[in-house]
C-alpha cells in the first residue's frame, strides 16, 4: 500500500468517525427536544411526525458559519439586487395584481408598490423560497449551540404552524436559516404577522399569493407604517457638510438605531436650511414632515433623507442596503420614468 493511499484511508476513517460521533450526539439532542416538546404540551403524534423528518444538515451549519464576506458598496449592490429584468417584472406584476393590491392597501394602509418590492426581493416574486426542510434546519441550528435559545424559539413556533394546519409537513420548507415562503418569514414572524386573507382556514405564505401579500402588509402596518408617506429620497449635500448631522453608524440593536435616528431627525425645512437638496439640485418638498439623514456607505456615497416608513422597513431587515433596495424598487414601480 502506498503512503498516499494510507494517508487517504486514514483521513476517510477519521472523517467517518467524526460524522458518526456528530450524528450520535445529534440523535441524543433530538431525543431531548422531543421530550421538551411533549412537556410543552404538543401531542405525541405531532412530535413523532415532525421530528421523524429531522436530519442533521451539514450544509446548514456550513452556511451559517461561512456566510461570504463580500466587500460591497451600494453602487455595486443595487444593480445586482434590482436588475432591469426585476424592475420590468415588478411593474408587470403590480399591474396584474392591482385590484388585489388596492383592496389590501385599503384594509391595511400599505401601498401596493412596497408589497410587490418586498415580494420581489425576498423570494423573487414567490419563485425562490428555499428547499430546506424547516424542522431539520431549525433543529440543526439549535444543536450547533451558538444561538440555541433563538432557534429553539423558532422550532416551537414551527411546531405551532404544523399543529394549526397552515402547511403540510412535506411542504414545510424554507431557507437554510428557516425563513419561509414567499415572504421569507421566520416561524415567530409567521405567528405574529401571517394572515389568512382568502379565508380558507390556512395562513398559506407558500402557495397563496393573497395570504402572502396581506401578510407583508400586516407586518408593515404592525410596525408603524404610515400610508401617507413614502420611504425617503436620495439627496445631495453641500460642500463641507458636517457628518455630525448624519445618523450615527455602528448600532448594537434596533432600539439603539431608533435612538440614533431620532438624534438625526429634523424637519425638511431644517434640512433645506442646512443646504440639503434633491439630487437635481432643486429645493426639498415644502411639506411638514421630518426625516433623518442616512448614509449606507460613507460621506462620499449616496445619501438619503429617511422618513418614518424607513424605520418600518429597518424593522423588517436592519440593513441599509436592503431597505434602500426596497425603496428603490418601489419607486421604479410607482414612477416608471425614473
Amino acid at each position: 500500500m502506498t503512503k498516499t493511499l494510507k494517508v487517504l484511508l486514514t483521513s476517510l476513517c477519521f472523517s467517518a468517525s467524526v460524522s458518526a460521533t456528530t450524528q450520535a450526539e445529534f440523535d441524543l439532542y433530538l431525543d431531548k427536544l422531543k421530550a421538551e416538546a411533549l412537556q410543552k404540551g404538543y401531542e405525541q403524534s405531532l412530535v413523532d411526525s415532525a421530528f421523524a423528518t429531522a436530519k442533521f444538515k451539514k450544509k446548514v451549519i456550513k452556511a451559517d458559519k461561512t456566510q461570504p464576506e463580500i466587500v460591497e458598496t451600494l453602487e455595486t449592490y443595487l444593480p445586482k439586487r434590482v436588475p432591469d429584468w426585476k424592475i420590468k417584472r415588478a411593474r408587470a406584476l403590480y399591474k396584474e395584481n392591482k385590484e388585489l393590491l388596492d383592496k389590501i392597501e385599503a384594509e391595511f394602509g400599505v401601498q401596493g408598490r412596497f408589497i410587490i418590492a418586498l415580494w420581489g426581493l425576498e423570494s423573487s416574486f414567490g419563485r425562490v423560497q428555499g428547499g430546506y426542510p424547516v424542522i431539520s434546519s431549525l433543529v440543526t441550528l439549535a444543536f450547533d449551540g451558538r444561538r440555541e435559545a433563538l432557534y429553539k424559539r423558532q422550532l416551537w413556533a414551527a411546531l405551532d404552524i404544523l399543529r394549526d394546519g397552515h402547511v403540510e409537513l412535506g411542504n414545510f420548507k424554507g431557507s437554510w436559516a428557516g425563513a419561509m415562503g414567499q415572504t421569507q418569514f421566520m416561524p415567530t414572524s409567521f405567528k405574529s404577522y401571517a394572515v389568512d386573507y382568502n379565508k380558507d382556514g390556512r395562513k398559506d405564505i407558500w402557495t397563496t399569493k393573497e395570504d402572502a401579500f396581506a401578510s407583508i402588509a400586516n407586518y408593515l402596518k404592525s410596525v408603524g407604517w404610515n400610508n401617507n408617506l413614502t420611504w425617503g429620497r436620495q439627496v445631495k449635500l453641500p460642500d463641507g457638510f458636517s457628518e455630525n448631522y448624519v445618523l450615527k453608524r455602528g448600532t448594537r440593536n434596533h432600539s439603539q438605531w431608533l435612538e440614533f435616528f431620532s438624534n438625526s431627525e429634523r424637519s425638511l425645512e431644517a434640512w433645506q436650511a442646512l443646504g440639503v437638496r434633491r439630487t437635481d439640485g432643486t429645493d426639498l418638498p415644502n411639506v411638514n414632515i421630518t426625516a433623518a439623514l442616512v448614509m449606507p456607505d460613507d460621506m462620499n456615497g449616496r445619501m438619503y433623507l429617511a422618513y418614518d416608513n424607513y424605520k418600518a422597513l429597518m424593522n423588517w431587515n436592519r440593513s441599509y442596503y436592503f431597505v434602500t433596495s426596497v425603496g428603490y424598487l418601489s419607486d421604479r414601480i410607482g414612477y416608471p420614468k425614473i
